[in-house]
């Protein structure tokens, strides 16, 4: 497929892209880096009408970076970089439900995320996606110049510690499952600014989903101020929203953007696949 047929539509002003004329099974590289530099600059790209099986997903995925296997969410057997995002109707969502960052815990936390919707509820389920790029820039120049410098604990005990989120989903007793270990309560430490590793730009890299404090504050201190930076990075003139359709891949840069999966579709089935990247270490 020539480079010249990629149509890249804006979804909102903040962020985010449609893309147009791409089958991601049959991409020649050309067209590839042109999707990947979408992607940078936009944070978030939908392609629709795509039809991948759960190989040709992955094939896709291993070009742009390589697969992670999650350390606390089951994969499915047969692929372990995949997780099937299974959620039955009757039964409310739980996975992604909050504002984050995929993975902002590991040492080296996921670039991009690769979401390919195959059973979607005829109304609800979107997700919203926010710039980290426009909630640094919109702070004030003092703000800014406070954060710089800070860094922030990250750790996946707040989301998956069974004490406190309850033990079905390491029973077996929910449609994704986890696998308990000591990585729950891993904390790694990362800038509370980062700079992107291929575009160069600032991003505010807190979410409140992974981040547990802000190193050299007293508790207090650190509490309000993430407080005052959830809230901030969140505002709706920083947002897209993705409305899911059969067919429909979604990738999105977590080192640029937050999501949240919106749990308003409990009366329907709701089958996804998820694919995350390595990233690197920020900076």
């Amino acid at each position: 497929m020539a480079q010249r047929n990629i149509e890249v539509r804006p979804m909102a002003g903040a962020l985010g892209a449609e893309i147009e004329g791409v089958d991601v099974a049959a991409l020649d590289d050309a067209t590839l880096a042109q999707l990947r530099a979408a992607l940078v600059a936009h944070g978030v790209v939908v392609l629709r009408d795509q039809k991948l099986s759960r190989e040709a997903q992955l094939a896709f995925a291993r070009r742009l970076g390589a697969p992670e296997v999650h350390p606390i969410a089951n994969g499915m057997a047969e692929y372990p970089e995949i997780i099937q995002v299974l959620k039955p109707a009757g039964q409310r969502a739980f996975f992604g439900t909050s504002w984050h960052s995929d993975n902002s815990f590991f040492a080296r936390p996921t670039s991009f995320t690769v979401l390919y919707g195959d059973v979607i509820p005829p109304v609800g389920g979107d997700t919203v996606f926010a710039s980290m790029e426009k909630a640094y820039a919109t702070l004030s120049v003092p703000m800014r110049r406070f954060l710089d410098p800070l860094q922030a604990v990250h750790s996946a005990a707040s989301a998956y510690d069974p004490r406190t989120t309850g033990d079905a989903k390491y029973k077996g007793d929910a449609p994704i499952t986890y696998t308990y270990s000591e990585k729950i309560y891993e904390e790694n430490v990362h800038p509370v600014v980062r700079t992107h590793a291929e575009s160069g730009r600032r991003s505010l890299y807190v979410n409140p989903m992974f981040t547990q404090r802000i190193l050299g504050l007293e508790s207090h201190e650190s509490r309000a101020l993430l407080d005052l930076l959830f809230e901030h990075a969140v505002r709706p003139e920083f947002t897209a929203r993705v409305r899911w359709a059969p067919g429909t891949l979604t990738l999105w840069d977590n080192r640029s953007v937050q999501h949240y999966a919106i749990d308003d579709y409990e009366g329907f089935d709701r089958v996804m696949y998820r694919v995350t990247l390595e990233g690197e270490r920020p900076v």
